[in-house]
């Protein structure tokens, strides 16, 4: 079933979700950019409580990027062995320390960050919005490519790139460095798999809520 709708004010219709969550910071328990950046690649595929879980003792080992640069893979990986796909996270952090060097050097743009290996359009997306550089797109996480669609502010697709192209379509750029969070944050708290429509504060616009648990 098709539920994006196009002709909508979406501007003033997620004004709800905005005031709720907006500013509120990542819940990856990162203290500077250089750790964000880590956790961030550690985190595809993987739930951000598992990150905040291994983080301390990583990071009390390898506190810089210079001395991650300076580590190997045999090293390095028993402090990230319960992370999902481990290995091949291994390999992108350290070539992505080899390649930066200095924490100050990390890129803050979307082709910068795009540019280093295991860092995708979601993940630069959020470290651009948790750093306070302007918006170059959308964070378009699992629980976005969940809620989005639900709402009708974009169609169904599983593709997080998709959804990102058409939520940047309808909504103005001056949303763009919120809403994204906003939506996940959401999509978290009550926009489950299984969600609580009734506490829900967008339950006046959603196509979900208004067409399907109606009936019509």
């Amino acid at each position: 079933m098709n539920l994006f709708e196009e002709n909508k004010n979406w501007e003033n219709d997620l004004k709800p979700i905005l005031k709720e969550y907006k500013g509120k910071k990542h819940p990856l328990d990162y203290e500077n950019t250089y750790q964000l950046l880590v956790m961030v690649v550690l985190s595809a595929q993987d739930s951000d409580a598992n990150i905040n879980n291994i983080a301390p003792a990583l990071f009390a080992k390898f506190p810089t990027l210079k001395s991650l640069s300076k580590t190997d893979s045999e090293t390095f990986m028993p402090y990230v062995s319960k992370v999902r796909n481990h290995a091949t996270k291994t390999s992108w952090l350290l070539e992505i320390a080899k390649t930066i060097q200095n924490d100050n050097e990390i890129p803050l743009t979307m082709n910068g960050l795009t540019a280093l290996k295991g860092l995708g359009r979601k993940s630069a997306n959020v470290i651009l919005r948790e750093t306070h550089q302007p918006a170059e797109g959308i964070i378009t996480d699992l629980h976005v490519i969940r809620v989005a669609p639900r709402i009708g502010i974009a169609k169904e697709s599983k593709d997080g790139n998709k959804v990102e192209k058409q939520l940047m379509e309808v909504l103005p750029k001056k949303m763009w460095s919120e809403i994204g969070m906003a939506i996940s944050f959401h999509g978290r708290e009550i926009c489950r798999p299984k969600p609580k429509c009734e506490e829900c504060v967008l339950n006046d616009i959603c196509y979900y809520y208004l067409h399907l648990k109606k009936g019509l």
